[in-house]
């Protein structure tokens, strides 16, 4: 459901959440001549009753030619139904009936919408009352991405009997990934809600970069304290928000959005998980998954299939060669569209398994422009290589970077000084592309504030694939600060590449449920293991470079770093914090490496 920019707390899109409301060319041209309309039997208006007598208005393509009843297909969109009209053209034309949905309380569907709390027990009435229709023989499936892929995993977690398949794609896990990553709000959220306030479409307002970054500097150049960033909704939008807010970190309020783990326990239908190494929901994708596979059966662990890709968020659905700045060869280009069609008929209509599913784990090395399998998401890492920092100077500055070596090191800790009264950082994001992936304009305007690290150059060519991981001994002088850390491949002619990110609001050095604020001066270990998945091949003479810095973004919440409620802080509770990394032998701050399988 997001996009994020350049800091860890950013999130920015152009029409990213629409889904696949739109073919690329390439897509398109793999796919096939576009659908005859002359196929398709079109009915706008349908009313889908649900328990409580709520209607929700659908729109349903059926093959023109359809002789008896067959499997269905529907999405559940907040996003008006006809964003996925292309969808349901194409579904129809190949045989499958496509319903369109609006969820409660958008597009023309009644009730109240109240974001991601209903579709639980909406998506199941939907998924009973079509199986009851004629021309539906009483296996229905679900698809979509991003919102329509989580309520994918709400809708199953009910078990209705008649939902025979999910693919989820880009899904967020509520609490992981959105509406906040690693305990850090975006202020993207406002922006969000905006865009699905009310009935209508905004989607114009909701694109409009230039108004949105405008409103979010104004809020930091103020000094406002974040949860005044909602000022800007009205009504149920600002409800939200202000309990959003309330709750910074995940608890009984976020736990009951997701499916617990009983309910994992019980599902055992085939279920297809898609996401990329640069989509924004990737984090939430991968957690559905992971606590899934703790809690299924082995037998329902085998219908489990994961598909990860070079793709951004977009891209779970629509494939695109050029991502960010990066370029990426033909292999890249899945027809994803296809693909569900086989996944589909595999599972609902006694056909063959598509061929691309060779293994349970299917992933994409970038660079080397080749998919590779595993039997499991751990089997993609063969070595986890580490890496200790070192230093011989202030590690501050990208031109007289630390390293990260094999040995450990004894060199005198690196530090820097970030003052959250300084907003020159968030300026320059201004003049960034934040959909970049090779840029380096902030790790250059950062310079003397952020800790830089560079390995030597690569002997071969090395694959890294899978999580990075970072251990690092850290001391700060206030009661808390964030940090974020990014890893770039550099290549030998200078230019970069982000590979994959972290981040840490110092208060959670412990664990995400229970914030404790530092008390101490002394080092302490901070782990940062929420990665995001990643594989590429890394080139002879290429290096890794390590970037750790503050946070302190128009893209995020503000933490001016005094302890307190974080969106109840301003300008007044600023506090200057010095932060000091350790690594020497008493305290090894190690970047684990995972290299792909041989």
């Amino acid at each position: 459901m997001t996009k994020k920019a350049t800091g860890v707390a950013a999130a920015w899109t152009a029409l990213m959440l629409l889904g696949a409301a739109s073919w690329s060319a390439a897509t398109a041209a793999e796919a096939g001549p576009p659908p005859n309309p002359a196929d398709v039997d079109f009915e706008w208006g349908v009313r889908i009753p649900l328990r409580d007598g709520v209607q929700l208005q659908a729109t349903v393509y059926k093959p023109r030619t359809l002789a008896k009843p067959a499997p269905c297909i529907f999405t559940l969109t907040p996003y008006i139904a006809e964003s996925y009209h292309d969808r349901g053209m194409y579904f129809a034309a190949h045989g499958l009936t496509f319903l369109t949905v609006d969820v409660r309380g958008r597009g023309n569907s009644e009730g109240r919408f109240q974001p991601l709390l209903q579709e639980g027990e909406d998506g199941y009435d939907v998924v009973e009352w079509l199986a009851k229709q004629p021309y539906c023989n009483g296996k229905v499936a679900m698809w979509g991405g991003s919102y329509a892929g989580y309520d994918q995993w709400a809708t199953a977690s009910r078990m209705p009997p008649h939902l025979a398949t999910i693919v989820p794609a880009a899904a967020p896990y509520v609490g992981v990934d959105f509406p906040f990553r690693n305990n850090m709000f975006y202020s993207y959220d406002v922006q969000w809600l905006m865009f699905v306030n009310g009935k209508a479409a905004q989607s114009a307002l909701f694109a409009d970069q230039r108004f949105w970054q405008s409103r979010f500097m104004q809020a930091l150049e103020a000094g406002e304290p974040f949860k005044e960033l909602g000022a800007v909704l009205q009504g149920d939008a600002a409800a939200t928000f202000a309990t959003w807010v309330a709750h910074p970190q995940p608890d009984a309020y976020w736990d009951r959005y997701n499916p617990t783990a009983e309910a994992y326990a019980k599902l055992t239908l085939p279920i297809l998980t898609i996401t990329g190494s640069y989509d924004d929901d990737q984090p939430g994708a991968l957690e559905h998954y992971r606590r899934y596979m703790q809690a299924a059966s082995p037998d329902a662990k085998a219908r489990h299939y994961l598909v990860i890709g070079p793709w951004d968020h977009a891209g779970t659905r629509t494939p695109n060669a050029q991502v960010g700045g990066l370029s990426f060869g033909p292999a890249s280009l899945v027809d994803l569209p296809k693909l569900h069609l086989g996944w589909y008929a595999w599972t609902m209509q006694q056909g063959p398994k598509p061929e691309f599913l060779a293994k349970p784990v299917a992933y994409y090395v970038m660079q080397a422009d080749r998919w590779r399998y595993a039997d499991s998401l751990e089997a993609v890492t063969g070595e986890s290589r580490r890496y200790h920092l070192e230093s011989k100077a202030n590690a501050v500055d990208v031109l007289s970077a630390g390293s990260l070596q094999l040995e450990p090191g004894g060199g005198a800790p690196d530090h820097f000084v970030e003052d959250p009264r300084d907003i020159s950082l968030a300026r320059a994001e201004l003049e960034v592309d934040p959909e970049s992936l090779t840029t380096q304009q902030m790790v250059y305007a950062r310079r003397g504030r952020e800790l830089v690290y560079h390995t030597a150059p690569f002997d071969q060519d090395t694959e890294v694939s899978g999580f990075f991981k970072l251990s690092a001994w850290i001391s700060i002088d206030q009661p808390d600060t964030d940090f974020e850390v990014r890893v770039y491949e550099i290549a030998a002619d200078g230019s970069s590449v982000a590979l994959s990110n972290d981040g840490m609001r110092a208060r959670y050095r412990q664990g995400m449920r229970e914030p404790s604020l530092i008390r101490s001066k002394a080092p302490l270990q901070y782990d940062f293991d929420h990665f995001t998945f990643v594989s590429r091949l890394i080139r002879k003479n290429s290096r890794l470079r390590l970037v750790i810095a503050p946070v302190n973004s128009i893209y995020g919440e503000k933490n001016y770093n005094s302890g307190g409620v974080v969106a109840e802080e301003t300008l007044a509770s600023a506090r200057p914090v010095t932060v000091t990394l350790y690594h020497d032998r008493a305290h090894p701050s190690v970047l684990v490496v995972p290299i792909g399988q041989p």
